[in-house]
């Protein structure tokens, strides 16, 4: 009777390996195949940049060495690259835009790779008047600033919101009649975590960079970055590379002045993006290091006239790919 058992259930192991294999597309059992091959060479430094301008900095820096027998796998209409930068194995993926694309192509290299940990960069605006367009930032912390209530006018602020932007405070003239958009209050997001209890979100406004890593980019500092986008277009001053300071991640792309100001007093950040803070998250709620690396490319609404991310975000781009490949060479 324990070896009918056996059999039966031996073939009910079998049809479900079948069917759930006839389930999965033929393209997507290929790469599953190849993912399983990859891994074995592992473990390898995960990167993830946003849209082709700064991947095309990161491949033009040559730094970037294929894989000879597994140069990439694609997935989910995703072509995840695989190869070594300065002698470390790295696997390579551009997310898209936004934060929801950022955060589902690093769940999706966590889950299938053999990552040690995500370096996640590109370009990003400048809020804070000490920067420079061309700067690099490696920030400390990132703030979701995406997350509102939209508040009754005559209402108070939730007790769960962090800060508050009321539009009418911005009528012009100054106090002229009620602004109908009224105000917003900033709440935090909900953090689940591999080292929380299970099923339970603790409220999250500051995302912290892993420690370990923000120590190794301090070696970066001084490091010597471009000036010119060409022979004829170069920036006033030499760009520097700065730790340690704050970056707001929301899906806005901000090219306005007042609101500039604003996120900087009200939070003290110094860059802006549309998802470092989706990255910088979903890589902490697996347990994996994080690290952050933006070259800025525009002054977010600061300037008079038109943006200068046409003009410089290609400049921006190569920078902060340059401090990329740097900081993987510290890495053990």
């Amino acid at each position: 009777m324990a070896a009918e058992q056996l059999d039966a259930l031996l073939f009910l192991t079998l049809v479900l390996m079948f069917v759930n294999a006839s389930a999965i597309p033929s393209n997507r059992l290929k790469s599953l195949n190849i993912i399983k091959e990859v891994n074995r060479k592992g473990p390898y430094v995960g990167l993830i940049t946003v849209y082709p301008p700064e991947e095309n900095a990161f491949f033009a820096s040559k730094a970037f060495k294929p894989n000879g027998k597994h140069p990439f796998v694609d997935l989910s209409g995703r072509r995840f690259r695989v190869g070594k930068v300065q002698g470390k194995k790295v696997i390579y993926v551009r997310c898209g835009v936004g934060m929801v694309n950022a955060a589902a192509a690093t769940q999706q290299m966590l889950d299938m790779f053999d990552i040690t940990g995500i370096v996640h960069f590109g370009i990003a605006g400048n809020v804070n008047n000490s920067m420079s367009i061309g700067d690099v930032t490696i920030p400390e912390q990132f703030a979701h600033t995406g997350i509102w209530d939209w508040l009754n006018p005559k209402g108070p602020l939730p007790t769960n919101d962090i800060a508050e932007l009321d539009f009418g405070s911005y009528n012009v003239p100054k106090g002229d009649g009620m602004n109908l958009l009224g105000k917003i209050g900033y709440s935090y997001e909900q953090f689940f975590s591999e080292s929380g209890k299970p099923n339970t979100a603790i409220p999250l406004f500051w995302a912290q960079i892993s420690e370990q890593w923000l120590q190794l980019a301090a070696g970066l500092e001084g490091m010597e970055l471009e000036r010119c986008v060409n022979s004829s277009v170069c920036l006033a001053r030499k760009p520097k590379l700065v730790v340690g300071l704050r970056g707001s991640t929301a899906n806005i792309f901000v090219d306005n002045a007042a609101y500039r100001d604003f996120l900087y007093q009200t939070y003290a950040v110094s860059s802006v993006d549309m998802e470092s803070f989706a990255v910088v998250m979903t890589s902490l709620s697996n347990g994996y290091p994080v690290i952050v690396i933006r070259g800025l490319s525009d002054l977010a609404g600061g300037q008079t006239g038109q943006n200068a991310i046409q003009t410089f975000g290609a400049l921006a781009a190569r920078n902060a790919a340059q401090a990329v490949v740097k900081f993987i060479g510290y890495l053990s």
